[in-house]
């Protein structure tokens, strides 16, 4: 259409007809007389606009399920990353309370022994020395460690010391077919070298052949002279079997080891001797016998049973 004065003035006209019909449709309220074509419209565009509205929806949706979305993901990863701080941290805890309780276990053995100690943390396994059982200490010659020291933990004999470094020490361990330990046997005092097997018993070769040991006895260290490599009165280990005398000069028993020679953290090592064998003090108190139940069985007789004295 071409901008005339006759499309002006028809534009002009429509928009004050436009003004009235919502001035009449304001005014006329329910009553509107536009009120039918208003109807008809709605019938005519209501279904376009739910279809636009049905359209435009899974969309908008999509939207706020992607920001939802990153928000859960954002809250998820926080929570994961708290969850595993926190296992962290009782993890932490466990180990720390576990190596509490070996210091206090072992401070207690030095305790009853007279045992000047040092303290150390097993730092490697293994060492170029070529020995097969054998840790490495975060103590050395620094510490004051000397090589043929004993070392102890909170259950009884680890080993001991073979080489000494400035801040370290290889210990070689009680259980290694190379280490060999006097020991005496709890009460009895039977007299006895016990040697390590690796994975298997420490066996121990009796000097009295007629020694009369059962399952279950306990062994301690003798000592060496002057103290080293052995102080005396050091728990060994429990007697698992004995082997049957056959007339040789010496007995063979076969010992479990107090000490787990695969799960060594806390270590002491003796660098003070006590000044009196501490015998049996040391040895932890022996385990109760589990009592055996017994059972009595009360026999009721029954109401159809003759009476004594009196016939059936």
């Amino acid at each position: 259409m071409r901008d005339t004065r006759e499309s002006r003035l028809l534009l002009v006209l429509l928009i004050a007809i436009a003004f009235a019909l919502i001035t009449v449709d304001i005014r006329g309220g329910q009553d509107s007389p536009v009120d039918g074509a208003r109807q008809a419209a709605a019938t005519v565009f209501g279904p376009i606009e739910n279809g636009v509205s049905s359209a435009v929806d899974p969309v908008g949706n999509a939207v706020t399920a992607v920001r939802d979305s990153g928000d859960r993901h954002d809250r998820v990863a926080q929570l994961e990353h708290d969850n595993a701080a926190l296992k962290a941290k009782l993890g932490s805890d466990d180990r720390n309370r576990s190596r509490l309780k070996q210091l206090d276990k072992m401070i207690k053995v030095a305790g009853e022994g007279q045992y000047g100690i040092k303290g150390a943390e097993v730092i490697a396994i293994g060492a170029a020395q070529g020995f097969s059982w054998t840790v490495t200490i975060d103590v050395g010659a620094h510490d004051g460690i000397k090589r043929d020291m004993t070392v102890l933990n909170g259950d009884g004999l680890v080993g001991r010391v073979t080489t000494v470094g400035p801040d370290t020490a290889t210990v070689l361990l009680a259980n290694d077919p190379d280490f060999t330990v006097g020991t005496r046997m709890e009460s009895s005092d039977e007299l006895g070298f016990a040697s390590g097997q690796g994975d298997s018993p420490l066996r121990v070769e009796l000097l009295n052949a007629k020694a009369k040991i059962k399952k279950g006895d306990r062994l301690i260290t003798f000592g060496s002279q002057a103290d080293k490599p052995f102080v005396p009165g050091v728990p060994v280990g429990t007697v698992s079997r004995v082997d049957p005398s056959g007339g040789d000069l010496t007995r063979t028993v076969y010992v479990k080891p107090f000490v787990s020679f695969t799960r060594l953290d806390i270590l002491g090592v003796v660098v003070t001797a006590p000044k009196s064998d501490p015998r049996d003090a040391v040895l932890p108190p022996k385990p109760k016998p589990t009592p055996t139940p017994t059972v009595t069985v009360t026999v009721t007789p029954s109401a159809s049973a003759p009476v004594d004295g009196q016939q059936q």
